[in-house]
């Protein structure tokens, strides 16, 4: 209906009645706009036939007239964009934002009331207005059939027997773990899942989530799980997880000696498993395993096992795109899709728009009425993506368009195809995949490479890994030798930022169970600040009985009496942040449960499940091994995985050179300007360390006024100060033994990559690797050849001497062959 109709466009141009003609027969009815939409035509130079109002008008009785001539309806629309007529400024801000020069002259694109469009058509006659307005959109919504645009039917993938062979795998995996004679708990916690998971129709997702895992394990790379899959014993035995729900217990691998029930175990019935004291197997003399992080099975499928469940699962980066393709070799070709998500604006990108709008109008607007204005552009959709590991499975015999369009990604010509629909809209018809990529596997498979020590035999009650939460002691380094930082755990997965090394002085965790605790904390949404940390400092609980899990409210509440399935349903609650009934604050007073658990019940806005921090911890843990007993290893892994900004210019140059550039980097993070001081040589001449940067640590208020690129790049260089400080350093890039995106050790050394030149990107990174590996350069002629490079990257190279002598050509002078 709009002026871009090409009915109207026709009429507008006074097109012959044979053309007008031709266009009309295709449309069962024509729909006409108020003159207000179409205004501006008046003074659009494309529109030379449209001087005045008048000239809408006529237009828009010729339609009506059309309509009749043709036995066809004429309907009235007002081409709604926003609600209210004082919404506009909504649609002005973000018509700005897209750089509209015309975004000032909104037309009345608001929902017209019934009256509102009577006045408005008032020159068609009252009659034929009634008619426009309100009796033939009537019919034509009559017409209109009601559907829904998306099946309404559950359609989940099928794996042939997967029922049978779920219990296969875990009956085989809990005898070779446990023996033929199960201990009672165990019986009764993999029966109990079981029969909830086969009887709900879930195995088949199990199935595909062990088929992920295995084929990840057998290609040597390790996978961390996410969420509460964890809580899942059947998971566990499946290989799903490395996480073992069950309470904590001693076994022994040899003769199957279990233990559940001693006095020891019962002592540590509310921990991980992984703090019990070691002990000798008493039948056999071996040593016992130690196992179990107590968390219950509910928290993953409900109290009543129906709850479908959401297997999230952590790739190593470098495997997710082959993870993803193996879900195609699982179900046959055409049958997976990448999950399509809808961008939306955030809040405070409308606070952007809103702000940059008032400053292009030289508009000053208090800080109220800035968010009122932006509080309408807030979750207008911008564009359509893909979710950065979700994978939607079509199950053989259906086809996707019955469930949703599909699409390349928006603005991008490449093979992926995407759900159009957001994937929550569709996610109660078809199965859903998580194969996420991370950064922890991958780390995890090079420090193996690296060192030859399997991960997965380091154990998590290693006391010189929990003292890097404390000290810097086991660094072999003190807090003055890395400006003030007196913890180890720089660089940590989840626990090396500011904010969780805060929370470590403060909570000082003393075993694996107090780091899962860490973990939620910093996890939650108003779990720690105004609320646990709160509520240690005042006294009223530690670290070991405040809230840091969702796991743990349940597990509390059944311990003081009240109903199980009660005790699950406040901790659902409190966990999706919708605090406590009045029933529910009842029932725990009922219960002598104190006062300021209820309070911090009510305060918190997500919390976090303890089989994600247990995943999370263990990863920390095994990285935590390997930077105390191999350094090099580590900061090789580091640098080459987790580094997002290294610089070899500013941190490999020396121990001088780096304290000099993070001294500049802080202070024009902190607002200070640029430092004029002139900086030291490359080369590290043995300058005192004592040289350093003020203390490392940037403060939150000074964070937002730095560049995310230049707090990666201070991050960066407080791991690389570390590792100066413990007395390693970096060796000169040599273009022949360089590996494009690796850091390696060489010589007791490390040799940077070739991507950690500022400026030479991954791709001309890998083409030099491959070129130095096919033989000797015999001149930067042959070598911007062969490397098939530009004469800036290799002026941008010789800065560090990288080619060392290197001739400009390959032709020889007189004197070069006399020589």
């Amino acid at each position: 209906a709009c002026e871009a109709g090409e009915l109207f466009r026709a009429i507008i141009h006074n097109k012959p009645a044979e053309e007008v003609a031709r266009i009309a027969k295709f449309y069962d009815y024509y729909e006409i706009q108020q003159i207000g939409n179409n205004r501006y035509m008046i003074e659009d130079d494309d529109f030379p036939e449209v001087n005045c109002d008048e000239d809408l008008k006529s237009a828009n009785k010729r339609i009506s007239e059309l309509a009749d001539a043709d036995g066809k309806m004429c309907i009235a629309t007002c081409d709604v964009h926003f609600i209210n007529p004082e919404d506009e400024v909504f649609r002005r801000i973000l018509m700005h934002s897209k750089g509209f020069k015309d975004a000032d002259r909104q037309a009345p694109l608001y929902l017209h009331t019934t009256d509102e469009m009577l006045d408005e058509f008032a020159y068609l006659g009252s009659e034929k207005a009634y008619e426009v307005v309100v009796t033939n959109p009537n019919k034509v919504f009559d017409m209109c059939e009601y559907i829904k645009p998306v099946r309404p039917d559950k359609c989940p993938p099928v794996i042939e027997d997967s029922d049978k062979t779920l219990r296969d795998i875990c009956e085989r995996k809990v005898v070779e773990t446990y023996g033929e004679n199960l201990h009672p708990i165990i019986r009764e916690r993999l029966d109990r899942e079981l029969n909830s998971i086969i009887k709900n129709g879930f195995a088949v997702m199990y199935i595909i989530a062990q088929k992920l895992v295995w084929k990840s394990n057998e290609d040597g790379y390790l996978v961390g799980s996410r969420g509460s899959v964890g809580s899942s014993f059947v998971a566990t035995m499946a290989g799903i997880t490395e996480v073992n729900p069950l309470p904590g217990h001693y076994y022994c691998k040899k003769c199957h000696y279990v233990d559940f029930d001693s006095e020891t175990v019962k002592k540590y019935g509310q921990f991980s498993g992984f703090d019990m004291p070691d002990m000798n197997c008493p039948v056999c003399g071996e040593p016992l395993i130690k196992q179990g992080q107590n968390i219950p099975f509910e928290t993953f499928l409900g109290f009543n096992g129906d709850k479908e469940p959401d297997i999230d699962l952590n790739f190593s980066g470098e495997y997710q795109s082959k993870a993803h393709d193996y879900t195609e070799v699982i179900f046959g070709k055409g049958q997976t899709f990448k999950a399509g998500t809808v961008g939306t604006v955030a809040d405070k990108t409308a606070l952007a728009y809103a702000r940059k709008y008032c400053e292009d109008h030289n508009e000053t607007v208090n800080n109220a009425e800035l968010y009122r204005i932006s509080s309408g552009c807030i979750d207008v959709k911008r564009t359509t993506g893909q979710h950065p590991g979700g994978i939607v499975v079509l199950p053989l015999g259906e086809d996707i368009n019955t469930f949703t369009p599909v699409q390349h990604p928006a603005n991008k010509d490449v093979p992926i195809i995407t759900t159009h629909f957001d994937y929550h809209s569709i996610d109660h018809n078809l199965l859903k995949l998580d194969i996420l990529g991370h950064d922890d596997p991958t780390m995890i498979r090079m420090l193996e490479d690296l060192t030859g020590i399997d991960a997965k035999t380091i154990r998590m009650d290693n006391d010189d890994v929990i003292s890097l939460f404390a000290s810097t002691e086991k660094l072999g380094i003190k807090p003055e030798d890395i400006d003030g930082t007196d913890l180890g755990c720089l660089g940590l997965p989840e626990l090396g930022t500011k904010f969780v090394m805060q929370m470590l002085r403060d909570t000082k965790p003393k075993n694996f169970s107090d780091m899962m605790k860490v973990s939620g904390l910093s996890h939650g949404t108003d779990v720690w600040l105004g609320n646990a940390q709160y509520y240690i400092q005042r006294g009223d609980c530690t670290l070991t009985t405040a809230i840091c899990t969702r796991d743990e409210i349940m597990t509390y509440l059944i311990s003081m009496g009240i109903e199980p399935g009660k005790s699950f349903k406040i901790m659902e609650a409190v966990r999706k942040g919708k605090g406590l009934t009045d029933e529910f604050e009842a029932i725990m007073r009922e219960h002598n449960v104190p006062e300021w658990y209820l309070e911090s019940c009510k305060k918190i806005k997500y919390m976090f499940p303890k089989a994600h921090a247990c995943a999370y911890i263990m990863m920390a843990i095994r990285i935590g091994y390997f930077k105390i007993n191999y350094p090099l290893a580590y900061y090789a892994a580091y640098f080459s995985i987790r580094a997002k900004a290294f610089n070899y210019e500013t941190m490999a140059q020396g121990q001088e050179n780096l304290l000099f550039h993070m001294k500049k980097l802080k202070k024009l993070i902190r607002g200070g300007g640029d430092d004029e001081a002139e900086a030291p040589a490359r080369a590290d001449n043995g300058g005192d360390a004592a040289r350093a940067a003020e203390n490392a640590d940037i403060d939150n208020d000074e964070q937002k006024t730095a560049g995310n690129k230049d707090l990666d790049t201070f991050e960066d260089m407080r791991i690389v100060q570390e590792m100066y400080a413990r007395g390693y350093e970096f060796m000169p890039i040599d273009i022949y033994r360089a590996k494009a995106r690796h850091f390696q050790i060489v010589d007791g050394k490390l040799m940077p990559s070739l991507v950690s030149i500022a400026g030479l990107g991954e791709k001309a990174a890998e083409q030099i690797e491959f070129a130095a590996s096919q033989g000797k350069f015999n001149s930067k002629a042959d070598l911007k050849k062969r490397c098939k490079i530009g004469d800036s990257l290799v002026t941008l190279m010789e800065q560090f001497n990288i080619f060392g002598k290197l001739p400009e050509t390959d032709q020889m002078s007189l004197f070069d062959w006399m020589a």
